[in-house]
């Protein structure tokens, strides 16, 4: 899942003629990111800092920053490009987040933080309230709250931006066995998704039942299991925004 999010991210970066030059990364729990710009045929950037709030896990060097997103230690302006497949929608304070990143955007770089949208992960959501209700006869939310476009938009202006943009867009995958999603979320850091009111942890019987009803609802003809990821893409530039791409 980390790969295809940070496919998506590229994509939207080819559309942009511009060579960016200082560049972070938040929420880069690995190297997905700079996989995926090998795989457009992107040459690295010269500068690539990697940051998230636990050790990145690098197959190579390359900088890397262990902080807080809502505080980040960055001089002003210091970056023309700050990118985020994912991650920041566990932020506490997100619109400190995202003033924090205007501060240190150059007056003509970009932001591009992908988001997880309401519908996603809907199969899951779907089985694991089903389980939950015959096991123990109640249930509760076990997928955390998602961001508003509408709300998105609203916050970027408030941080400072210029052209604020939001959209949203669906992604569907496919996975050979849904204990393997649990596992990429796991993997991704996503894995306290399923279990966001710690008052009530989530049983085992239930998540075991929650699988097998996976198994059975959601199948394809091929033997996979389809995903459903929805993402909400915000852009947002410094004080100039960018030419279009030609």
């Amino acid at each position: 899942m980390r790969a295809e999010l940070a496919g998506r991210l590229v994509d939207r970066l080819l559309a942009i003629r511009r060579r960016f030059t200082t560049v972070l990364e938040l929420a880069a729990a690995d190297d997905a990111l700079a996989r995926a710009l090998e795989i457009a045929g992107l040459p690295p950037f010269p500068l690539h800092v990697r940051a998230d709030i636990a050790p990145p896990r690098l197959d190579r060097p390359a900088p890397a920053v262990v902080l807080d997103e809502e505080r980040l230690p960055f001089a002003e302006g210091r970056f023309d490009l700050v990118l985020a497949a994912g991650g920041l929608h566990w932020v506490d304070d997100l619109p400190a987040a995202l003033s924090g990143i205007r501060r240190i955007l150059a007056r003509d770089g970009l932001l591009l933080a992908l988001f997880p949208g309401g519908s996603s992960l809907v199969e899951l959501r779907t089985c694991l309230v089903e389980a939950e209700l015959e096991r123990t006869g109640g249930a509760a939310p076990r997928v955390a709250p998602t961001l508003d476009p509408r709300d998105a938009a609203a916050l970027l202006q408030r941080a400072g931006f210029a052209s604020p943009v939001v959209d949203v867009e669906r992604v569907d995958l496919a996975y050979r066995d849904p204990l393997r999603l649990l596992r990429d979320l796991q993997a991704s850091g996503e894995s306290a998704a399923l279990a966001p009111n710690l008052r009530r942890p989530l049983r085992r019987s239930v998540l075991v039942r929650a699988l097998e009803l996976y198994r059975e609802r959601f199948v394809r003809p091929d033997g996979t299991h389809p995903v459903t990821v929805e993402l909400i893409v915000l852009t947002g530039f410094g004080d100039a925004p960018l030419p279009p791409a030609g």
